[in-house]
């Protein structure tokens, strides 16, 4: 078993932490609010750190789950940053959803410190959080992702490595792109149904079963048709996370017009104040429509 540190404590990184835990490992954690971190401890049985510095000694591994770029590399660098208090040969693991370029500046400055480094961004929502069935991709070195590996696996149904640094985070671009379009195609079809007099349900039973089948159609039609939208991944962290791949998509020439224009209707269900709603809640600007 290893001595972690895990940097914050959102609506995933707290059970994370926890799964950790209940794999055996002695957890130390650390959020921006000490009060969040400090009941962590109580209800885990782990320990608590007023600064990423003093979470990250003498711990084997530092995994981070913060909201954004700045988020990462202020609990990274500087004087009470992760990197100055992580001990030569410890591997840090970036679970948030970042830029490459981020990635790409804090893995070398690891690499200066003696450390390694493995972008390791996750997919499965709060729910796969909650149970320990997490997606993760991972960019770094195979022998950082090698020791990783074992840890990851505390809350994660597969993890794998993509290739080097900034490949997992390329890859959760690739996630991000193909979700977009499908919840808003899952929306279209929803509004369609519900304009030709279809019952929505039924119609969702049927055509499930064919090609037209998702994780998104399994697991958000009924919310959806029932106007139900206070959960999973909020819209103001999806417009975070397309605008890191547009920025992308401008840097090596690809072309995402789908992504672009469900952006700026995810742009639209701001406006109407669903910042924290869920992003399925295209469905609900479409309804805003009629």
């Amino acid at each position: 078993m290893a001595t972690v540190a895990f940097l914050g404590l959102g609506v995933m990184g707290y059970p994370m932490a926890g799964h950790l835990v209940a794999a055996g490992h002695e957890v130390r954690v650390y959020n921006r609010t000490t009060a969040k971190a400090q009941a962590w401890a109580e209800a885990h049985g782990g320990s608590f750190a007023t600064t990423p510095r003093e979470a990250a000694e003498g711990a084997e591994f530092v995994m981070a789950c913060v909201g954004n770029d700045d988020d990462l590399r202020s609990v990274c660098l500087g004087e009470d940053g992760a990197f100055a208090g992580m001990a030569e040969g410890a591997v840090f693991v970036d679970h948030t959803t970042v830029s490459a370029q981020v990635t790409r500046e804090l893995a070398p400055a690891g690499s200066e410190a003696g450390l390694a480094f493995v972008d390791a961004p996750i997919s499965g929502g709060q729910a796969g959080a909650e149970n320990g069935v997490l997606s993760v991709m991972c960019g770094g070195t195979q022998a950082a992702y090698d020791r990783a590996e074992p840890i990851i696996g505390a809350y994660a149904r597969i993890c794998r490595r993509i290739g080097d640094s900034g490949a997992g985070q390329m890859t959760k671009m690739c996630n991000q792109i193909a979700i977009a379009g499908l919840v808003q195609g899952l929306s279209e079809a929803l509004h369609f149904a519900d304009k030709a007099g279809l019952d929505g349900r039924a119609v969702v039973e049927v055509i499930s079963q064919g090609a037209a089948g998702s994780w998104q159609m399994a697991n958000r039609h009924e919310t959806m048709l029932d106007d139900h939208f206070d959960h999973g991944f909020a819209v103001d962290w999806m417009r975070k996370d397309l605008g890191i791949c547009l920025d992308a998509a401008d840097d090596t020439g690809a072309s995402l017009p789908v992504t672009a224009l469900v952006d700026q209707f995810y742009k639209e269900v701001q406006k109407m104040g669903g910042g924290r709603w869920d992003t399925s809640s295209l469905y609900k600007r479409l309804k805003a429509l009629d």
